[in-house]
């Protein structure tokens, strides 16, 4: 029957009982002028709990092509617990602290690195790796952006989405070379002069290079690359740095 084809879905309402006219035109007006969203990092994380419950939801998602979106915030709570992003990484609940990044940030930074070939079809074990190594790397050539991460745009939302784009292509290279994707030297090396070399205006109107560039503030340079636009550039310039592949 029609009706069955609904018979298991749950709508949540709000019933007033005992209230005239005026009252419930003056809650209506109240809850739809004043109500919040959902933060979309607590709403990530019930979606992943949501997906690990009900296959339906997972193959819903699938779908739609959203099962990403799982496996990212899956990725971010592993990586919260690792030496380079624990405390900097605000999972829902969690007071700011010395937090630089949502759980939302990084989750949308990884939706391209889940889409290549590659890194979306490794286990989530050696995603986190990866990415630990990776992470590693970036803090052994601009190790001043690390120790005071707050000062600094390379773990906020900027730096990471920029960061995660240029992984895309140095996976590429470091397979190239033959050399391991979990070790952090791997990285570290053609880095070197993609992140030294890198430079830009600041916002008192000087040149940036190397760490500075990612400064917070006027006095860094990374900050003028924060929206969509910008953020591709700033992948591109640092892409363009970065040494050619190995072809054999």
């Amino acid at each position: 029957m029609e009706s069955d084809r609904w018979s298991h879905y749950e709508i949540p309402f709000v019933c007033m009982l005992g209230a005239d006219e005026r009252e419930e035109m003056e809650q209506f007006y109240v809850v739809n002028s004043t109500a919040k969203s959902v933060r979309t990092d607590l709403a990530l994380d019930l979606l992943k709990q949501r997906a690990e419950s009900d296959v339906d939801v997972m193959k819903s998602l699938i779908e739609r092509g959203e099962s990403w979106k799982v496996k990212a915030q899956t990725l971010v709570e592993e990586l919260s617990a690792t030496s380079m992003w624990r405390n900097r990484i605000r999972l829902p609940g969690d007071p700011k602290g010395d937090a630089t990044l949502t759980s939302s940030g990084m989750v949308a930074s990884l939706r391209p690195l889940l889409a290549t070939p590659y890194f979306g079809s490794i286990t989530t074990a050696n995603q986190v790796k990866v990415l630990d190594a990776y992470w590693q790397g970036l803090r052994e050539v601009i190790p001043a952006a690390f120790d005071e991460p707050s000062q600094y745009v390379l773990q906020k939302a900027t730096g990471v989405m920029a960061m995660h784009g240029l992984l895309i292509s140095l996976i590429e290279y470091v397979r190239s070379k033959g050399e391991s994707v979990i070790e952090p030297g791997s990285y570290a090396e053609p880095l070197k002069g993609a992140l030294l070399e890198l430079e830009g205006d600041t916002g008192t109107g000087d040149i940036a290079r190397g760490a500075d560039f990612w400064k917070a503030g006027p006095d860094g340079a990374a900050g003028s690359f924060s929206s969509n636009a910008g953020r591709r550039v700033l992948v591109a310039k640092l892409r363009a740095l970065l040494p050619a592949l190995e072809v054999e």
